[in-house]
């Protein structure tokens, strides 16, 4: 499956994550505050697209409670109603169904228009990520039922099998946007060839962008502008401006930098209006 050549392109932010602290980096957004702050900042320069992470405003630890994700969320959608939204229903610190998919139950304007979906369970450094096959399926039917489309998020190459297996059972419906995210130290390593090669298994009506963990991210970025993908980009995946780790990233640097690596190469994020069309048909 190839992507057709666009001068357009979803440009995914990832603000916060599960692992920054302000320990590690005084740049990330835990707050509710701080996030809806920092995205709104960068829906002015382009995103179109936000994958959210809460965290408990008390401890700063990742949460799943939807009451948390309804306020960032609702705020956001002050200032841009159009951007599409995310939530996560990750299973890094919770592997417990009820919990893992309490965000996906809101409703009205705090309801999101995407859930987080991984294909596979996966090792991390120094964390697993447990996904079984039930608890994937548990989680792409709530999300049908719900109305939320699952933001695909594929690892390796057999996690895109693994979707077009969740095709064929009806629990996703097209189109189907994937996030291929390299570099994870038990997974596709950041290079041309399994880029290549994951584009090329992804199911047909597919939107796809790209994103790479710690050093990676700016090579994968601009590996998916040159492949006429989308990017996925944030303090998530990479709190670090440079290879030498010497200079903290803030969000806004790192999307600032892949928008001046879109536009030498004659690219730019959708309007909002527009990437909602695609993403979501509204």
């Amino acid at each position: 499956m190839t992507q057709v050549p666009n001068k357009k392109f979803i440009l995914n932010f990832t603000p916060t994550g599960m692992i920054p602290t302000k320990k590690m980096t005084p740049h990330v957004p835990l707050q509710p505050e701080e996030i809806i702050q920092q995205v709104a900042e960068v829906a002015e320069l382009g995103v179109n697209m936000v994958h959210l992470h809460a965290r408990d405003p008390v401890t700063e630890e990742p949460t799943y409670k939807k009451e948390i994700y309804g306020d960032i969320i609702n705020g956001i959608r002050k200032h841009h109603k159009n951007l599409v939204i995310g939530v996560s229903t990750s299973g890094r610190n919770f592997n417990d169904f009820q919990k893992r998919s309490e965000c996906l139950e809101l409703k009205g304007n705090a309801k999101p228009d995407f859930g987080s979906l991984t294909l596979s369970s996966l090792n991390f450094n120094n964390q697993a990520s447990i996904n079984s096959p039930e608890m994937i399926q548990k989680l792409a039917g709530k999300m049908l039922e719900s109305g939320i489309q699952p933001e695909l998020e594929a690892f390796d190459l057999g996690m895109i099998n693994y979707a077009k297996y969740l095709i064929r059972k009806g629990l996703i419906k097209a189109p189907y946007y994937f996030n291929l995210i390299l570099g994870n130290i038990a997974c596709a390593q950041p290079n041309m060839l399994n880029l290549g090669l994951m584009v090329n298994e992804l199911p047909e009506h597919s939107i796809w962008s790209v994103g790479g963990i710690g050093d990676w991210q700016l090579q994968m970025n601009a590996m998916a502008i040159v492949s006429g993908g989308g990017v996925r980009v944030g303090l998530e995946d990479n709190i670090y401006y440079n290879r030498k780790s010497t200079h903290l990233a803030t969000n806004r640097e790192l999307v600032e930098r892949i928008l001046i690596v879109a536009k030498a190469l004659g690219r730019e994020p959708y309007s909002h209006k527009v990437a909602r069309k695609i993403l979501c048909g509204r």
